[in-house]
């Protein structure tokens, strides 16, 4: 519950500074893909102005995210490993309980065995 609180908080002000932000900036500026010639790219996009910092701060935060997955993916294959030997671990414990826990089968004597008699050591 506080969780849908504190997002609300932080969202619902976004939201408006982002509305805000893309009334104010309406205007159409040209996004040029050719580096050689400025006066008349071959490759040009007509853009409003809060639809291209939009675009470019949601295609940061998806390379972003990506170079942090990669880079997490040591501590991912650490982690399904231990996971896969935690598991293995619990079942062997399992089944020693269980076998534990079973009558056993070998019959116990009644009398101890004779007691072994030996000759004092020869000096």
């Amino acid at each position: 519950m506080l969780r849908k609180i504190v997002a609300v908080l932080i969202l619902v002000p976004l939201a408006i500074v982002l509305i805000a932000f893309a009334v104010a900036n309406r205007q159409n500026v040209t996004v040029s893909f050719d580096p050689f010639n400025a006066s008349a790219p071959a490759a040009s996009l007509p853009l409003p102005l809060f639809a291209l910092i939009i675009i470019t701060l949601i295609i940061g935060v998806i390379v972003g995210g990506m170079a942090v997955r990669l880079g997490h993916g040591r501590w991912r294959r650490l982690a399904r490993r231990l996971e896969r030997e935690a598991g293995e671990l619990r079942a062997r414990l399992e089944a020693l309980q269980e076998a534990a826990a079973e009558p056993s089968i070998v019959p116990r004597e009644q009398n101890p065995p004779p007691r072994l008699r030996l000759r004092p050591p020869v000096r």
